[in-house]
């Protein structure tokens, strides 16, 4: 008898052992002359006596193993001669106690007559159901010795398929016999438990035994894993589970818990008491147990936090610093003077008298400690054009409207009327004066909100003939004839799903099904450059709010950060599971935010390239994201029609708003960060009090370092208003230099 390890049978003992060929129509034993030979990839059936003891540590182990379980099982004969042909002390398995497992003949395959009633029946039964088995996958050569529990395992890895009911439902016995305030977090366990059983069932050719397993237990599942679980239920052959992405990532990435300490050691001396080694390998090969010390978690905290594809991010995760301050604004002098009362007259606005300045010309210029260095990333350098916009957004910012649960935003909505074509996607100009909308037939249209038209740059001959000192010269440069309210951008070949526009109103960005994102420019409306980098469908795209950079994310899973003039990215973030369906700069262009189709939004810093930030709750696809204007919280809205508000700083969920009935498609807090608005599938635009929401927090450390969030159910008290239109999903929102909010979306008859 040799070392049995992972698997594998290397010798077999010089005994002719009679072996009946297996009843299950799966076994494979070769009874060849009446002699076993060991059928496990790479054994040799070469005939040696057993090791002396004073092998290799493992060997011993192995050794051990085996001497527990014949005990186990009264074979004392065996055990003696076993134990004398290795040369162990008598003693020797008393040091091994407690711990051993014996689920290894549960998959013995056939049965097996004894030439001899010795150590060599053992040896029959753990090779052949060996042979009967897919070999176990190994663990990482780096990871510590496994125990005797896990050696005696690696013979019945995959169980026995009948069994796997009778493990899942004791297991759930357990679990609902224990007191509450371990129930909540234990039953945690169910939902990757239950999905890697199934999977092994199929992996292992077991269709009708995957089947009945499913039905049993699929409807004891949260109810928020419907959706993966029709996938899985459409997965009932090993061909099926080559090509499923969704899959693959289950089986590679571990599925994070968060259980408090206590929870989890009931939970592991259960399982060793059992001997319920099939779960228990799972748990320890694809489960990744988070352990805190403190209280357990209540059923809603954990509710609160769960539903995304791999279970909870982890505590780790959300530990690095995060500078989520703002940048120091350039100074820029304020002219006092009166020039913008005939800019204002000319948009039809009455002259009012001039307020005194408000304080935003002149804010403080200390530095905020939270914010990152001025230099931390490369800036582009405001130019002459940039500093003007700046005076102008600091005289609209005078005009401002301080909002509240008092005063709330008039909202003006543009509905895209016959939008036959199929509007994708939505985006303002920071400064409301051109609106764009995407296009399923692959168009991008840009339109003029104000009286002033969209007007192209002349051709080069006609440029040579203006006078280039003239004071208007840039006045000149445009061609008066080309002037319209509309103007086509044509170049995509699938439907437009992202646009964004450049804050210095000079590009636009647009990303479709075709796998690239365009720059557009909007002085000549023609195609400037098509980024390739994304190899499908590129479902969003953002310019920095400083310029310059900006992100894209898609099918690939994948978000990219490239920069204007660079035609490979700059930045690949790569971690999430499934689609990167929504993107968004942070306003001190840093970091990046990343929705996705796996539940769970994740922040990139875009120096390093690092995830800093996993935040997962949402139960379904995450379609918005918004950065409040002091750069310490984000919003996010889902599928599961459902707001949650983050806190960037402390990485934990502090709010939810319930009210939508739908997809939440957008969001957007007021430029002085009083007020969120989210626009949905369900034709409402609902106002919620952002103040409030954030100053109910305490945020200490206990709560950060355990995630015990208490979640105020308080959105009937946050919601300040509920607009619904005539029949317009909501996929735009907006808000203006003075705090108007404009809405856009297509009529749906």
């Amino acid at each position: 008898m040799a070392a049995v390890q992972g698997g594998q049978v290397d010798a077999v003992e010089e005994k002719d052992i009679k072996t009946e060929p297996s009843n299950d129509g799966g076994g494979n034993n070769n009874a060849n002359d009446g002699r076993l030979l060991s059928t496990s990839p790479g054994s040799s059936s070469s005939t040696g006596s057993i090791k002396s003891a004073a092998g290799p540590p493992e060997d011993q182990q192995t050794l051990l193993a085996v001497l527990q379980f014949l005990r186990k099982n009264k074979l004392t004969e065996s055990v003696e001669i076993l134990r004398r042909e290795a040369g162990l002390p008598e003693d020797s398995l008393e040091l091994k106690g407690g711990d051993s497992s014996g689920s290894g003949s549960g998959a013995a395959a056939g049965s097996v007559e004894l030439a001899g009633g010795d150590a060599s029946s053992l040896l029959s039964r753990v090779t052949s159901s060996a042979s009967t088995v897919a070999p176990a996958p190994t663990k990482a050569a780096g990871e510590d010795q496994p125990d005797v529990n896990v050696v005696l395992s690696a013979y019945s890895q995959q169980g026995d398929p009948p069994l796997y009911q009778v493990y899942y439902s004791g297991l759930k016995k357990f679990i609902e016999s224990v007191l509450d305030c371990h129930r909540a977090e234990l039953s945690q366990v169910f939902y990757p438990l239950f999905v890697h059983m199934y999977l092994e069932l199929v992996y292992n050719n077991h269709e009708s035994e995957a089947k009945a397993f499913f039905e049993k237990f699929s409807g004891d599942q949260e109810c928020y894993y419907e959706d993966d679980l029709r996938i899985l239920s459409s997965l009932s052959k090993r061909e099926h589970m080559r090509g499923n992405e969704t899959l693959l990532d289950f089986r590679t990435s571990k599925f994070v818990l968060r259980i408090s300490r206590d929870s989890y050691q009931l939970l592991k001396r259960h399982l060793q008491e059992r001997q319920n080694n099939q779960i228990w390998n799972i748990i320890q090969e694809h489960l990744y147990i988070d352990i805190f010390d403190g209280m357990p978690r209540s059923k809603s905290q954990i509710d609160a936090m769960s539903g995304s594809l791999a279970g909870e991010g982890k505590r780790e995760a959300n530990k690095a610093k995060v500078y989520y301050g703002l940048l120091k604004e350039p100074e820029i002098e304020l002219p006092l003077d009166d020039e913008d009362e005939e800019a204002e007259n000319e948009e039809g606005k009455p002259k009012k008298k001039k307020p005194k300045k408000d304080s935003m010309g002149s804010k403080s210029k200390k530095q905020d400690p939270n914010a990152p260095a001025q230099t931390r990333i490369p800036l582009p350098e405001l130019k002459d054009s940039d500093k003007l916009d700046k005076i102008m957004y600091m005289k609209e910012a005078t005009k401002r409207i301080r909002l509240g649960p008092e005063i709330l935003p008039s909202i003006c909505f543009y509905t895209f009327l016959n939008a036959y074509q199929g509007l994708t996607a939505v985006d303002f100009t920071d400064d409301s004066s051109l609106i764009a909308g995407g296009f399923a037939d692959s168009t991008v249209r840009v339109w003029s909100v104000t009286p002033k038209k969209l007007r192209k740059v002349k051709s080069a001959a006609d440029l040579n003939l203006i006078d280039k000192e003239s004071d208007d010269v840039l006045e000149r440069i445009m061609d008066e004839k080309t002037a319209s309210e509309l103007k086509i951008l044509y170049g995509h070949s699938g439907p437009v799903y992202g646009i964004s526009f450049s804050p210095d109103r000079n590009y636009l960005l647009s990303s479709s099904e075709d796998g690239t994102v365009r720059l557009w420019s909007l002085q000549t409306f023609t195609c400037l450059v098509g980024y390739k980098g994304h190899n499908y469908p590129v479902w969003d795209t953002q310019f920095s709010p400083h310029g310059y950079y900006f992100i894209s994310g898609g099918h690939d899973r994948v978000a990219r950060l490239w920069a204007t003039d660079h035609y490979q990215p700059l930045r690949i973030f790569s971690g999430h599971l499934a689609d990167v369906t929504c993107t968004r700069f942070h306003p001190n262009s840093n970091y990046v935010a990343t929705g996705s189709s796996d539940r769970t939004i994740r922040v990139w810093d875009i120096l390093t390239g690092n995830c800093v930030r996993i935040f997962t709750g949402h139960k379904g696809p995450i379609h918005s994201l918004a950065f409040s204007p002091n750069g310490k919280f984000l919003a996010s809205g889902a599928t599961d029609s459902r707001v949650l508000l983050w806190d960037i700083g402390h990485g934990l969920m502090i709010g939810e708003l319930k009210g939508h009935t739908d997809t939440v498609y957008s969001l957007r807090f007021s430029r002085d960060g009083e007020i969120l608005a989210s626009g949905s599938m369900d034709n409402t635009v609902r106002l919620w009090n952002a103040t409030k929401a954030f100053d109910d927090l305490e945020t200490d450390d206990f709560t950060a370092a355990t995630g015990h969030v208490h979640l105020h159910d308080n959105s009937q008290e946050l919601l300040l208003g509920a607009y619904t239109s005539k029949s317009t999903p909501v996929i735009h929102l907006h808000f203006t230099r003075r705090n108007l909010l404009l809405a856009a979306g297509g009529y749906n008859p």
